[in-house]
């Protein structure tokens, strides 16, 4: 029986793999290395945040964004936008020189077995477990505006479901949304030579501004301060302190997780996007139906006015969802007991990201009604891994003795090269 299995190997989960590996425990990790960033964001695409709120978490803080670029001559610095394919690598990189082994493999149930789990994979294996982490990222979450459900797949997609969008050349596409995800996949389909339109329920876009210096007056610094997920003290709170988000009332949790570090564009992409997409404010769809050779869709305007338009496909990038009713390897039994934040569907964790069933571990997306914000973004990923191994230690201690966790890195020490500025967007 191993100590942990960690399901997911994307930022969140190699970085929690690297502290299991250093803390010495019997450990499988299972998942294609950065698979949702690797084959779910279309080519072309940048990083919204700074290269030093985007590095993975070892123990050593050895295995940096800025080590991985250095090393290669790449550009990685303060304001200047670092392409997608370079993190993917980067985070591949990085769990090749942090873990033993990345197994690429799907899994397919996690069931509570004689005190412990057992999780099952496609390539029919049945493992057995003392503690199990899922860190599956976001893909299971991604939210679809209801009229579109009924759509058949060829009129209608998910922006996560795009890498490469040149076969849209010659078409109109629509895409629902506002924030960075439906702005910069809309740039991009303009300039793949599609003919792309927003459609928008907000009445104005809205844009992050270009990164802050980072030598600032001391003045300056106090009353707007660089953190991990931008400037300012809101901004500060929900990246520094993901620990005094958790003692809030749960009500309060969820607001903050639905509404802080709301949708925005990168600063970069604005002039790219305004000069090729128009857009279409204060519209809602109330139905989607197939219509010649695309999609008729009905749109309410905020003064209720009703609009037709007609568009070959549809792009809905409108983020999402925690929910844990979508997680459906874990076993309907389990999953239906455990404890949730207030009307959230996600798990209610204890301060070492531990859910109501003893043993298992949750990090990313369904953690945010619980952290906050900051675990919607990579930047969380080293508070997480810290803290849920201490959480994985007071487990396995209570059913057969202990190991050490090692302290990781702190922010604070990669921050004096370097500061993020900007909402992250990934």
């Amino acid at each position: 029986m191993y100590d942990l299995v960690v399901v997911g190997a994307g930022p969140y989960g190699l970085s929690i793999a690297a502290h299991a590996s250093a803390a010495g425990l019997s450990l499988r990790v299972l998942g294609r290395p950065m698979a949702s960033w690797r084959d779910h964001m279309p080519t072309g695409m940048f990083l919204k945040s700074e290269p030093w709120s985007s590095n993975l978490s070892d123990p050593a803080g050895d295995h940096t964004l800025a080590d991985y670029c250095a090393a290669r001559g790449i550009t990685a610095r303060h304001g200047v936008p670092l392409p997608l394919d370079v993190f993917t690598a980067y985070g591949r990189w990085f769990g090749e020189r942090t873990i033993p082994q990345v197994e690429q493999v799907t899994v397919t149930a996690v069931r509570p077995d004689n005190g412990g789990f057992r999780v099952e994979t496609d390539a029919g294996e049945s493992i057995a477990a003392r503690t199990v982490v899922l860190a599956v990222g976001v893909m299971p979450f991604a939210h679809r505006p209801e009229p579109l459900r009924g759509l058949p797949a060829p009129l209608t997609s998910h922006s996560s479901d795009h890498r490469d969008l040149s076969g849209f050349a010659g078409q109109d596409v629509t895409v629902i949304g506002a924030g960075q995800a439906a702005l910069e996949t809309a740039t991009l389909l303009a300039e793949q030579g599609a003919r792309p339109r927003v459609v928008a329920r907000a009445g104005r876009l809205r844009w992050n501004a270009p990164p802050q210096p980072l030598e600032r007056g001391r003045l300056r610094a106090l009353s707007d301060p660089h953190c991990g997920l931008g400037t300012g003290w809101p901004s500060w709170v929900w990246s520094e302190l993901p620990w005094a988000v958790h003692g809030l009332p749960a009500r309060t949790r969820v607001r903050i997780a639905e509404s802080a570090l709301g949708p925005a564009g990168a600063w970069w992409l604005r002039p790219r996007f305004e000069r090729a997409v128009p857009v279409l404010f204060e519209h809602r769809i109330r139905a989607a139906l197939p219509h010649d050779d695309g999609v008729r869709l009905e749109l309410t305007h905020k003064d209720g006015r009703v609009t037709a338009l007609d568009t070959h496909h549809v792009v809905a990038a409108t983020g999402f969802r925690p929910d844990l009713g979508r997680l459906r390897l874990l076993d309907a039994r389990l999953r239906g007991t455990l404890r949730t934040v207030g009307s959230s569907r996600a798990p209610e964790l204890s301060p070492g990201f531990e859910s109501s069933w003893p043993g298992l571990f949750f990090a990313g997306l369904l953690t945010a009604p619980s952290f906050g914000p900051s675990m919607r973004f990579v930047y969380g990923a080293t508070f997480t891994a810290h803290r849920l191994m201490l959480g994985v230690r007071s487990r396995l201690e209570n059913r057969h003795g202990g190991v050490t966790v090692p302290r990781p890195a702190t922010a604070g020490t990669q921050a004096a090269t370097s500061a993020p500025s900007g909402e992250p967007a990934r």
